[in-house]
């Protein structure tokens, strides 16, 4: 298992050019403050460098606010702004273990519908998941299904910033969207009734009643009705 040393002292971090990103933003992205403590052991866990996309948000910040709040983006998470990081998330061990992995894959952001976006393992088919290892997926709150997102972490985080999320979300905005995702603690998301995967809320999502629920909540229904529904245990659900 290498050493935080190693991990972070490297040619060409990525942290950089990622806040040019941030900056140059086609949406609107807060940066939330790192725990230092809490991002070195979540990179000795994950054993990537600080060269790699996943390693800088995990070492320097606590997570991503994006679109005012209707995608957050895991790094070492923040206390103060009740932001769970990628150690809680996905239950890492409490002191680094090399024989641990995500079986399920690893979480790397929520939505505030009960999205999931997760990096597929290296035996996505076992996890119940589609696409290659070391690939992006999406758990859609309206199918309850994974997808294939074709890219991997650091394409994403591009993807994310692109401007993009208006048109991977159509259908699932309702006027007035962005002051509700704004108006969310980040320990929230919100429950839509009648539940997004049914007809009635296809046919008339504006007409829908949404209320502000803690983000375990919003997950915890749509695992268990991925269940009923006979769609499997999506195997998401971590400590929120």
């Amino acid at each position: 298992m290498r050493d935080i040393d190693e991990l972070t002292r490297v040619d060409d971090p990525a942290w950089p050019e990622l806040r040019q990103a941030f900056a140059g933003s086609a949406v609107p992205v807060r940066v939330l403050p790192a725990d230092a403590d809490a991002g070195r052991r979540c990179l000795t866990q994950l054993q990537v460098t600080a060269r790699s996309t996943l390693g800088a948000l995990a070492l320097h910040c606590g997570g991503l606010v994006l679109d005012d709040g209707w995608v957050r983006v895991y790094g070492a998470g923040s206390a103060a702004d009740r932001m769970p990081g990628l150690g809680r998330v996905n239950g890492f061990p409490a002191d680094p273990d090399p024989d641990w992995y995500p079986v399920h894959g690893l979480v790397v952001g929520h939505d505030v519908l009960g999205g999931v976006f997760c990096l597929n393992g290296h035996d996505p088919a076992r996890a119940g998941r589609p696409g290659v290892p070391g690939q992006m997926t999406y758990f859609a709150p309206d199918t309850l299904e994974w997808e294939a997102l074709d890219m991997g972490h650091s394409a994403w985080v591009s993807w994310l910033l692109s401007g993009r999320l208006e048109t991977f979300y159509d259908g699932l905005r309702w006027p007035g969207w962005r002051e509700e995702a704004a108006a969310l603690d980040l320990a929230q998301g919100i429950t839509v009734f009648p539940f997004l995967w049914t007809e009635e809320a296809h046919a008339d999502l504006a007409g829908t009643s949404r209320r502000a629920v803690a983000m375990r909540e919003v997950l915890g229904v749509a695992a268990d009705s991925a269940r009923q529904l006979g769609a499997g245990d999506p195997g998401f659900l971590g400590d929120l």
